[in-house]
């Protein structure tokens, strides 16, 4: 199964998209690497995400936010190469999860994103990653993550 046919077993469709800024590429292709932008997640239900993990948000619902993430990163990646199956291996992510002062499970948050990543991609989406946690985040969503990848 293709990464793209794994991601619509799993209820997402990929979909055109453009930079949110002129100034800011969605990914850029140096050498074999991939370096992605930040992704937040989507709204769901046309309801934007609006809060931080350890106050409006469980550990659970951050993990499912962080799950959301790992989709839309994916479907950046898409975007730039046309084909996810040109993903060599996951190297690096870095995981920003906003949190009330000390929240100490940013790592559980997280693996919303890497068990996600993990599923569509198998050993090519075993990566290295950060997990910190932030005062504040674009739009006061609960998780940004950016992400490089070793293309083909």
């Amino acid at each position: 199964m293709t990464p793209e046919e794994k991601l619509k077993s799993l209820g997402f469709e990929l979909q055109e998209q453009k930079a949110f800024h002129p100034a800011v590429a969605m990914g850029k292709i140096t050498g074999n690497l991939l370096y992605l932008s930040g992704a937040t997640p989507p709204p769901v239900d046309g309801v934007p995400w609006d809060g931080r993990v350890g106050d409006v948000y469980s550990v659970e619902e951050g993990y499912e936010a962080a799950r959301q993430v790992a989709f839309m990163q994916l479907q950046m990646a898409w975007n730039v190469l046309g084909d996810l199956s040109r993903i060599k291996q996951t190297v690096k992510v870095l995981g920003m999860v906003n949190c009330t002062a000390g929240f100490k499970d940013t790592p559980a948050v997280m693996h919303g994103f890497s068990e996600t990543i993990y599923e569509v991609l198998g050993e090519a989406g075993v990566h290295t990653r950060s997990a910190v946690g932030v005062q504040a985040l674009p739009g006061n969503v609960p998780v940004e993550v950016e992400t490089i990848f070793e293309i083909e």
